[in-house]
């Protein structure tokens, strides 16, 4: 792997690349270009190129890369050859649907404790999982070495519960919230805002294509490398 720092935009991407190349692996496709997957996913096939890169040389000139293998690097990269737990905090209708897609997903990131403040909620099941009191949130997190936190809680108590899933040892954040979180530098954050991308997408509604600008996605597009 190189040295330099990796762009977010890269990570982001990783997933999309490791999606798609697991529908080709159920497929029985044995390799594919970063030509067929840039036409595939919307993406210039030089940025593939470039990001997977970063990370090593998993291609061959003239083949392409073997999808088994560029399947067992990304998931490498992205730390999926192990288990990684998470807490979900906020068992209403959509950490329900949440705790109940990822019980079905099969990824080793896993959903491994569920929690809400509502008397009604605690001791509820959702699959395997029994929705716990806010009060056993540290040592549950301790106990099952729980890196994640997943906040679907309403925008005013998010913060709350961020401190504490932060005071208990969380290192990353996901949050459905509408808010921004305050957090140490150290805590990563990421944003799922639904409302967001609904309302920004509302604009799209009477505007054409023509009106939207370049959205940085290959900001770090240099000239075509050799094609794998």
């Amino acid at each position: 792997m190189k040295s330099e720092k990796i762009s977010e935009a890269v990570v982001r991407r990783l997933p999309i690349y490791l999606r798609y190349l697991n529908e080709l692996n159920k497929r029985e496709v044995a390799t594919v270009s970063s030509q067929e997957l840039g036409q595939k996913l919307d993406l210039n096939p030089a940025q593939i190129r470039k990001d997977l890169a970063y990370f090593g040389d998993f291609g061959r000139k003239g083949i392409g890369y073997d999808v088994s293998y560029l399947i067992e690097k990304i998931r490498q990269i992205l730390n999926l050859d192990q288990q990684i737990n998470a807490v979900l905090v906020g068992a209403g209708n959509l950490g329900q649907a949440l705790s109940n897609y990822n019980f079905y997903l099969k990824e080793n990131m896993k959903i491994v404790a569920v929690f809400d403040a509502n008397p009604s909620k605690i001791g509820t099941r959702i699959n395997t999982l029994t929705v716990q009191a806010m009060d056993e949130l540290k040592e549950t997190i301790q106990s099952k070495n729980i890196r994640i936190g997943i906040i679907t809680v309403p925008d005013f108590e998010a913060q709350n519960v961020a401190d504490q899933l932060i005071a208990a040892g969380i290192e990353a954040i996901l949050n459905f919230a509408p808010t921004i979180l305050k957090a140490p530098a150290s805590i990563r954050i990421h944003a799922a805002d639904f409302t967001t991308d609904l309302l920004s997408l509302a604009y799209y509604l009477n505007n054409g294509k023509d009106d939207t600008e370049d959205d940085g996605q290959f900001e770090e597009l240099e000239q075509p490398e050799k094609q794998s």
